[in-house]
């Protein structure tokens, strides 16, 4: 079953890389989507693909900026059907 989430990490999370480890992350996973800063200070996640694969896209990303993130919203959404993950500006 595809699924569509929205988080929104909170912290010392712009100017740490950590757009550059989600992409990096999503390549070779079977998910789309994007991140990107928020005027907010925050960072946000899109994730499109198979719940498992969303949910272990997710873990990794908690995992590798576990230093930089302090709070994580999680909001699911209807899938847009969105193809590659890409990193927006």
């Amino acid at each position: 079953m595809l699924i569509r989430k929205r988080v929104l990490y909170s912290g010392q999370v712009q100017g740490v890389g950590f757009r550059y480890a989600a992409q990096r992350i999503a390549q070779g996973l079977e998910v789309a989507g994007s991140v990107c800063n928020l005027s907010t200070g925050q960072v946000e996640v899109i994730a499109e693909g198979e719940a498992s694969v969303v949910a272990g896209f997710l873990r990794r990303i908690a995992q590798q900026m576990a230093g930089h993130i302090h709070d994580t919203q999680e909001f699911e959404e209807p899938v847009q059907s969105l193809t590659g993950f890409t990193i927006l500006h």
